[in-house]
């Protein structure tokens, strides 16, 4: 069953304006957070059993609290770069809801004490970009930022900056580059961006989606979110769908729901003529899963991890019988070849390998061991690199060789698709 918590009132047009926010109670959050201590917000958040919902799930109030007690100025960056193939939900809760995102990243400033805020929207999110700004600008003219807040004392800005359309600017470290004017690349860790980040100062990096999630949070207290979902995956996750299904979109359910019900009863199931197939659970970069893993398997951290794969940013890639995976990879291989920042040679050098290697696979003019070599250098590109592109791009390689390796070899031995029956001789008449 959908479980509306964020996603309630995105139905209704007037949501995206300040007017019709605070009709349906926004800003009460932010009044409420008011009359708490910082330390109180950042327990009742870590309470809350809230994780990181832009991909690495990790819990969102221990993030805030490896902040250094100081007195140093602190920033919080709002992550909207979604450029992981197959995810758009952070895309819709900008434009359905811009306040929320607003409200919630208002109550994080105030709780980590910053005073200062941004919002990195992915350079191709043209409307979501007018709809924050207007927001923003409606934002000022109320009071909710600037000078003392609803005379709280606390003061705090925020801006909206465009990226310029780089998958690679949605990893923390890159972003922060990209922001103060550098190349978007990333950066070694340590140091953590939470001790030294942007402009050298400690900074917080928060998905759209978990700094809208306090807002709920806040309102409703720790206890009530952590009634939805499961005892390690507390809370409702947004999960965009895509694939040959009846209803494509993005579904709000309880983490641990699962994946077969949110196939059949949210999706409407597959389309007429199709069947499943294979699932991508958390976007691109994630292991695919088989039809038999796929239709046992709850979407949550701990049961995508123990089958092997990741819950990722959300990105649920419904794959049908009628898809052949060497054409599936070679769509991937291309986009992270594309995407490689270049600067760490595994990926940089590797990325092209995985392309050049798939594509041949794909044109029937591979050798058969081209299969295993395919394997072999997505495995010596893992963990050897900067951040985590390398592993995105030989994650689903791996997975897809050895889940779906009848196919790989059937274009190379019989210079045909076996899904699709093509002979590849036809193709070059």
């Amino acid at each position: 069953m959908e479980q509306k918590l964020l996603m309630k009132h995105y139905e209704n047009d007037e949501y995206a304006s300040y007017k019709g926010y605070v009709k349906h109670d926004g800003y009460a959050a932010l009044k409420k957070a008011f009359t708490m201590k910082p330390d109180d917000i950042i327990a009742e958040v870590k309470n809350s059993g809230l994780r990181g919902r832009g991909g690495a799930g990790f819990s969102t109030g221990m993030k805030w609290s490896f902040l250094p007690k100081n007195n140093e100025p602190r920033f919080l960056l709002c992550n909207a770069d979604e450029g992981e193939p197959g995810t758009f939900k952070d895309r819709m809760m900008m434009e359905r809801a811009p306040h929320q995102l607003i409200e919630g990243m208002i109550i994080s400033a105030f709780a980590i004490q910053s005073k200062k805020s941004y919002i990195y929207i992915r350079g191709e999110y043209n409307e979501s970009y007018k709809i924050v700004e207007k927001a923003l600008k409606e934002a000022y003219d109320a009071g909710m930022l600037g000078k003392n807040i609803m005379n709280s004392g606390f003061d705090h800005d925020m801006d909206v900056y465009r990226g310029a359309g780089a998958y690679i600017v949605g990893e923390e470290t890159a972003l922060i580059s990209s922001l103060e004017g550098l190349k978007g690349q990333p950066k070694l860790k340590p140091p953590f961006p939470a001790v030294q980040g942007y402009l050298r100062k400690p900074t917080i990096v928060n998905n759209v989606e978990t700094l809208a999630a306090v807002t709920w949070i806040i309102t409703n207290g720790a206890g009530a979110y952590k009634k939805y979902g499961t005892e390690k995956s507390a809370g409702t996750k947004l999960f965009s769908v895509s694939g040959n299904i009846n209803k494509p979109g993005v579904y709000e359910v309880p983490l641990g729901y699962p994946f077969k019900d949110l196939l059949e009863n949210e999706c409407g199931g597959m389309k007429q003529g199709f069947n499943f197939k294979a699932l991508i659970p958390g976007g691109s970069s994630c292991p695919v899963l088989n039809k038999e893993e796929a239709l046992k398997s709850t979407m949550d951290y701990e049961c995508m991890s123990q089958l092997g794969s990741m819950l990722g940013s959300g990105g649920v890639i419904v794959i049908d019988d009628k898809q052949c995976m060497v054409d599936l990879l070679k769509v991937l291989m291309h986009f992270y070849h594309h995407e490689s920042c270049g600067q760490c040679t595994p990926c940089r050098e590797g990325t092209g390998w995985l392309e050049k290697l798939t594509n041949g696979i794909g044109a029937g003019t591979a050798k058969l061991e081209d299969v295993g070599l395919l394997d072999k250098v997505a495995r010596h590109m893992m963990g050897t690199t900067i951040c985590a592109l390398s592993d995105a791009a030989a994650l689903p390689v791996i997975s897809f060789v050895s889940k779906f390796r009848d196919e790989f070899e059937c274009h190379v031995r019989e210079h045909r698709c076996k899904v699709k029956g093509k002979c590849h001789a036809q193709d070059h008449h």
